[in-house]
């Protein structure tokens, strides 16, 4: 775009990405002012089976950015669901608050109902609190309860904190079950609830920062705000 001299900076075509900008900046794309940075803002998506939790698919599979409403804003993904899992997904429109999200210590509990072909009881469901290794990889302690036998499969309800790849199969796998559906019902403190499959909806800024709490907010770049509209900024970002 910018060797197409469709970006300019103050008003001046650029002919180069070798810029620094700031926020003080006047950025044109066409001619048109681009967006300041906008408040931090999240949402609970209710992301359907056979979709994959990318931007773009090599394989040519749908993805769940090509079916979110035609109202959001340009959001990332906090985390991904697998494939052929479905349930909560937590959407945001801010990096920062992203990767604070994701990190192993931010220790938030995820909880998934999960349908499996096999038998099993709670005694050996009550290993896992143990945690317990599956071809090389040590997983960390799972709380998982026998909800019910549906003839020959059981529901099971699960929490863990690290959220592996493919965790949940693997694990239940070495115990001689087969997974048939994995639901997401809650990433921390955001439930899924009576969400309607596919559909969003937003976490207001004063309940975000009260489910999030001090300590989470502190990790967070100082930039971030879920109450402003224009954060503070300490120098120059890259543009390009």
């Amino acid at each position: 775009m910018i060797m197409e001299g469709r970006v300019a900076v103050n008003g001046k075509v650029l002919d180069s990405p070798v810029l620094n900008a700031t926020l003080a900046d006047r950025i044109e794309v066409d001619g048109e002012a681009i967006r300041g940075i906008e408040r931090t803002r999240l949402w609970l998506y209710h992301k359907p089976s056979g979709l994959v939790t990318t931007n773009s698919d090599p394989e040519g599979r749908p993805t769940v950015f090509d079916n979110l409403p035609e109202e959001l804003p340009r959001v990332m993904s906090i985390g991904r669901l697998d494939i052929n899992t479905e349930g909560l997904l937590l959407l945001t429109n801010d990096g920062g608050l992203a990767r604070v999200l994701e990190l192993p210590t931010t220790g938030w509990l995820r909880r998934y109902r999960v349908r499996a072909y096999g038998e099993i009881d709670q005694a050996k469901l009550d290993t896992l609190k143990d945690g317990i290794a599956v071809d090389g990889v040590l997983y960390g302690a799972i709380d998982a309860v026998l909800d019910r036998a549906q003839g020959h499969n059981v529901w099971i309800t699960m929490g863990l904190r690290e959220g592996k790849n493919r965790e949940i199969k693997n694990v239940l796998g070495a115990l001689g079950l087969e997974v048939n559906r994995l639901i997401r019902i809650s990433y921390g403190p955001f439930q899924l609830g009576d969400l309607p499959e596919s559909q969003v909806q937003e976490v207001r800024g004063r309940m975000l920062r009260d489910q999030l709490g001090p300590r989470l907010i502190s990790l967070k770049p100082r930039e971030w705000s879920c109450a402003r509209t224009i954060p503070p900024t300490d120098g120059p970002r890259a543009f390009g």
